[in-house]
């Protein structure tokens, strides 16, 4: 299985005074920090290889994670540095660690869906990049893909047309191509890298079905401690 980069380094300013003095990672859901759940979560998958992309109080997600060797992972840190770099710096930061291509999944994200089947999504494309989206109607958060006949045709997070079905469900698969004309430690947005590849067709898409989990909202929170204390409850 690929490599998995984590973005962890954000500021996370929706949930304060939450994350004020400790990182979105760490908050305590369903009685364990969160990026626990999500970490065993990539375990059981066959994911064994983590860089964790971390900024604003990384040290704190190092120091409780360690080098993964205790929940039967690997696990390395790539640091924004003085200034944070955004989704999509903080990956060209990272590629020396990652290889040639990789998964990418958001630091607040809990995702039931197989990355066996996003992986092999990826090959099949023969594209640089590919998303998963998700049949959203605006249910959870405003839909940004236009999504037709198995084709991503356009993702936009910033002006979002109406005839947007569609929602990035939270797992990608990048290649390091993607960044060659982007410069070094320069603040980028992942969000506006995936909108320049859609528009030039290089971006493939898996649709999947099921709900994705999130503590980025306190509504997000409150969904995922639930899911998370269903699924923990012993039978």
């Amino acid at each position: 299985m690929l490599p998995v980069a984590i973005l962890a380094g954000g500021l996370a300013t929706r949930l304060h005074p939450l994350t004020e003095h400790v990182p979105k990672a760490l908050l305590r859901i369903a009685g364990r920090p969160f990026i626990l759940h999500q970490l065993e979560l990539l375990r059981s998958q066959g994911l064994t290889r983590v860089v964790l992309c971390v900024g604003h109080l990384g040290e704190q997600i190092q120091a409780a994670v360690g080098d993964g060797g205790t929940l039967g992972l690997s696990i390395d840190y790539s640091y924004d540095g003085r200034e944070l770099l955004g989704t999509g710096g903080a990956l060209k930061r990272a590629l020396p660690l990652l290889g040639d291509a990789f998964f990418v999944l958001n630091g607040d994200s809990y995702l039931t869906f197989p990355f066996a089947a996003v992986q092999s999504a990826f090959f099949d494309a023969g594209r640089p990049a590919l998303m998963t989206v998700l049949r959203n109607d605006n249910r959870w958060d405003r839909s940004n893909v236009r999504f037709e006949n198995g084709e991503l045709i356009e993702y936009d997070k910033q002006s979002r047309a109406p005839d947007m079905a569609h929602i990035d469900y939270g797992v990608s698969v990048l290649s390091r191509d993607v960044f060659v004309n982007y410069e070094e430690s320069r603040v980028l947005d992942l969000a506006d890298i995936c909108r320049n590849l859609s528009m030039g067709g290089r971006l493939a898409a898996l649709e999947v079905s099921g709900r994705f989990y999130e503590i980025g909202s306190p509504q997000g929170i409150r969904d995922t401690e639930e899911f998370l204390s269903r699924k923990l409850k012993p039978a």
